[in-house]
Formats: structure tokens, sequence, C-alpha cells
């Protein structure tokens, strides 16, 4: 990953630009004078869990309490009133 050191009126003139540099995995230090001010670089993505894993650690959580968790009432509401209003997802875009 490159560094790029850069005034900090150079980067008020262009910030979309400095933003999509930043994007393709640059790291840009604004300067101050001669001191740095501030560091932008992309933020690590947490790491995501698959669904399996996740069904996984679950079961493994039942085991361990003895018994299989109960979902809450108001959340059990909630979520069905989620799943009973859901639209088609629209994938026009993708063609």
């Amino acid at each position: 990953m490159a560094t790029v050191h850069i005034q900090e009126a150079e980067a008020a003139r262009d910030l979309p630009g400095l933003l999509a540099r930043v994007r393709a995995g640059e790291e840009v230090v604004i300067v101050n004078e001669t001191a740095p001010a501030v560091v932008l670089r992309v933020a690590a993505q947490p790491p995501g869990r698959l669904l399996s894993e996740s069904i996984a650690m679950a079961e493994r959580h039942a085991a361990e309490l003895g018994y299989e968790p109960r979902m809450d009432p108001e959340f059990a509401a909630d979520l069905e009133e989620i799943i009973r209003n859901r639209k088609p997802r629209d994938t026009s875009a993708w063609e």
C-alpha cells in the first residue's frame, strides 16, 4: 500500500478525488504545516460468519444450556411483521 503526504489545502480542494485514491488502496496523510494531522485509509472489514457457523454456534449454546432458547415474544412479533411485509428482490439492475 502506497502512502502519500499532501497538504491540508490540497485535500480540501479535491475531497472526492482523495477519497477515490483511499478506496483504491492508498494511505493518505494530510499534513498541516509540517505535522501530520490526519491519516486516511480503508477500514478493515470485520470477517463475516457463514449461516452454517451461526447455526452450529446456536446448537452448541443450546447443548451447554440444556434447553433450547426461546425467542422473546415481542421480537418474534417484530420478525413475523418483517417477513409478512417483505417485498421481492428487484434484480433488474443485475442484468
